[in-house]
């Protein structure tokens, strides 16, 4: 069926996008643990980019999975088709010109190299939120570690189904070490130099 599919472009550049919006679009894709406080780093982010000035947009997990992906399980070949389908709407939103947060455990390499090829490796913020397993389990407030020692989650990142660390992420914080304030302001120190778009005045015609 994909020959009878005959993608265009816009009229619409995406320089002009990115002047429209007086930013350099980028995605922000925050991996580790469940518990390792993905999440909440995220909507600090989104909320301080945003105040900012700055067009910005978050996706996480559980969001994604109760409406885009929510015909999905957690099978080895869902969770690639979940965080497939996100890489896409990501760089929907970043051809518009917005910036995304990503929250996602994300556990397979392979997978997040898939989303960075997908957006392309200049518009990708690779960010490892590390936290222990024994930390994570601790703040456990929705019970999933518990259940998965009982064997009720199958396949659950962490306990019965690895992680692994990115080989190199632009940053790594440390939130069973420090505060999520400190990790936040880390990540802000990187990223929003490379958010702000260089101004230059281009005259387009119609």
């Amino acid at each position: 069926m994909i020959k009878f599919i005959f993608p265009f472009d816009s009229n619409i550049s995406y320089e002009q996008r990115k002047e429209a919006m007086i930013q350099e679009p980028h995605l922000i894709w925050l991996t580790g643990l469940s518990g390792s406080g993905k999440t909440t780093l995220a909507l600090r982010l989104e909320h301080y980019f945003f105040l900012q000035g700055f067009k910005v947009f978050m996706l996480d997990g559980d969001n994604v999975r109760n409406g885009l992906c929510k015909d999905l399980g957690f099978s080895e070949e869902d969770r690639k088709e979940n965080l497939r389908r996100v890489g896409e709407v990501a760089k929907l939103m970043l051809d518009a010109g917005l910036t995304v947060i990503c929250s996602f455990i994300s556990p397979c390499g392979e997978d997040r190299m898939a989303i960075k090829n997908i957006v392309g490796e200049d518009r990708f913020i690779e960010v490892y939120v590390n936290c222990s397993v024994e930390v994570c389990e601790e703040r456990d407030v929705k019970g999933l570690y518990a259940k998965a020692r009982k064997g009720i989650i199958p396949n659950f990142t962490g306990i019965s189904a690895p992680y692994d660390p990115p080989v190199a992420p632009k940053l790594e914080v440390r939130t069973d070490e420090e505060t999520i304030e400190e990790s936040m302001y880390k990540i802000v120190r990187l990223v929003e130099p490379v958010m702000h778009l260089e101004t230059q005045q281009t005259h387009y015609s119609i």
